[in-house]
């Protein structure tokens, strides 16, 4: 059987989840679904970050320990990814066993490349990294995530030789042994290798930040948090003797945001060479939401809050929009207009009033009965081929083209005029086919609206109509008006 294995970054723990952790987790979700209806094994990893230098300090202003804060907010991002409804494998938390027992293992397969000195640098306590002299100028001193000035620390850690693996990285990146989607994303990792890689610091003092995984054989240093969360794509396996690990590595797709391609553009790949362990397939690079056309922040007020979009509209107009709206590769935006005009368009006039309008007719004119249904003969090479090349809005929007198809054959066959002829053989054939049709759109839009799809399989499957209470996506004006000649 095929192995599909996807995965997405593990978020901090410091703060609570966004729409850029929702958008990693149904982009995540919907390759998964797609993947287990091709019928294969399929293993989709997510999970937290729960150490380093931000944790430790979220938790000290709340007068908690660090391990009691990460267990609670666990509870947060659990609660936000059932949200999303996401089915995942298996959830991999920094903080177990498994990861610590399999992240020291890979510590130790490291050696050979791992050295330790003194170092002063400038660092930034939100990024947790140090940067470069460079980069500090360009930023004018200040993190430009951040908005604070960089320290100066000065301490022993232990460093990875990056530096030896810049023309191997730059190798894999350039014959796509390891794929960077989208071509942009590729080429700024290859930007960042032009002038050379620099060995990186891969450990803290534990006299000034103990919350992280101890080093092997060094209890005065822990483990830099990012260089040990990258491995929980392996750890999450039961790296190195695990059976998932057997059968599901390497993963097929990485799914991140652009702002963490430098870990995984190019010391994830060295660390694995480094380690002789086979590379990921891709990594998928996805862009920002902004909000109406700017950047998402407090201070702007314009943070859009998943939950509150589910709640007025449902989940699966919620992946919906976040599916084909925002574009899978590119920066998107988000309005409450153009969400709005989305739904009641597109989800309550085009799809929503097709499944109202067939059921209606079947029931009307041939007590509910279907008849046998022809098995549909959609070209769905342009679906398959927007999922390898991972645009999802493209396989999206080739449903939709589908749908509008099918509202157009009704309107040019006219069932309620065949109706009136007293032609029943022609009237069920055109029923029947546009049922036909119809199942397969279903089937497709599955993957991204579970229920949706699932829903319009149950009503018309069986050859008989299922009476459906309700209408699938009633027309909603919060934010926009509402025609003149229909209620809200």
């Amino acid at each position: 059987m095929k192995k599909f294995y996807v995965t997405t970054a593990i978020p901090y723990v410091n703060a609570a989840p966004h729409i850029g952790n929702a958008l990693d987790y149904i982009l995540a979700d919907t390759l998964s679904r797609y993947h287990q209806k091709q019928k294969e094994a399929v293993f989709f990893s997510t999970g937290t970050d729960e150490h380093g230098q931000k944790v430790a300090q979220k938790a000290e202003e709340l007068k908690v320990t660090p391990q009691k804060y990460t267990d609670a907010m666990i509870l947060i991002f659990k609660e936000f990814a059932k949200t999303m409804g996401i089915e995942y494998s298996y959830w991999l938390r920094t903080t177990e066993p498994k990861h610590v027992k399999a992240a020291q293992a890979m510590w130790k397969q490291l050696e050979p490349y791992i050295y330790k000195k003194q170092y002063t640098g400038l660092y930034c306590v939100g990024c947790e990294r140090f940067v470069t002299d460079k980069e500090a100028k360009a930023d004018k001193g200040n993190c430009p995530i951040h908005k604070k000035p960089y320290e100066t620390i000065s301490e022993e850690n232990y460093f990875f030789k990056l530096s030896e693996f810049t023309e191997k990285v730059q190798e894999v990146l350039e014959n796509e042994t390891y794929k960077i989607v989208p071509l942009s994303r590729r080429n700024e990792a290859l930007a960042l290798l032009k002038e050379g890689l620099d060995d990186i610091s891969i450990s803290r003092e534990a006299s000034r930040m103990s919350w992280g995984i101890p080093v092997p054989g060094d209890k005065t240093q822990v483990m830099y948090v990012w260089f040990e969360a990258l491995m929980n794509y392996i750890t999450t396996l039961d790296y190195p003797d695990g059976d998932n690990y057997k059968t599901f590595w390497p993963a097929n797709v990485h799914i991140i945001g652009k702002d963490i391609i430098r870990f995984h553009g190019l010391i994830w790949p060295a660390m694995l060479i480094a380690m002789n362990i086979p590379l990921p397939e891709k990594l998928f690079v996805h862009g920002f939401v902004q909000a109406d056309g700017q950047k998402m922040s407090k201070s702007l007020g314009n943070v859009v809050s998943p939950q509150e979009i589910i709640d007025k509209y449902g989940l699966d107009a919620f992946r919906y929009f976040f599916m084909r709206h925002i574009p899978s590769q590119e920066d998107g935006d988000f309005t409450w207009e153009k969400f709005e005009n989305a739904y009641n368009n597109e989800l309550g006039n085009e799809l929503g009033n097709l499944v109202q309008r067939l059921s209606a007719m079947i029931n009307r004119y041939q007590d509910g009965v279907i008849g046998q249904i022809p098995e549909p003969n959609h070209d769905i090479v342009p679906y398959t081929e927007a999922f390898e090349e991972l645009h999802l809005d493209h396989a999206l929007d080739y449903v939709w083209t589908l749908i509008r198809g099918l509202n157009q054959y009704i309107e040019e066959e006219k069932p309620w005029e065949i109706a009136k002829k007293e032609d029943p053989e022609h009237l069920q054939e055109v029923l029947a086919n546009a049922v036909g049709s119809l199942l397969q759109i279903a089937e497709m839009l599955e993957p991204f609206l579970p229920h949706t799809g699932k829903t319009i399989r149950q009503i018309f499957e069986k050859g008989l109509v299922k009476q459906y209470h309700g209408v699938l996506f009633p027309r909603i004006y919060l934010h926009t008006p509402a025609p003149t000649n229909q209620k809200s």
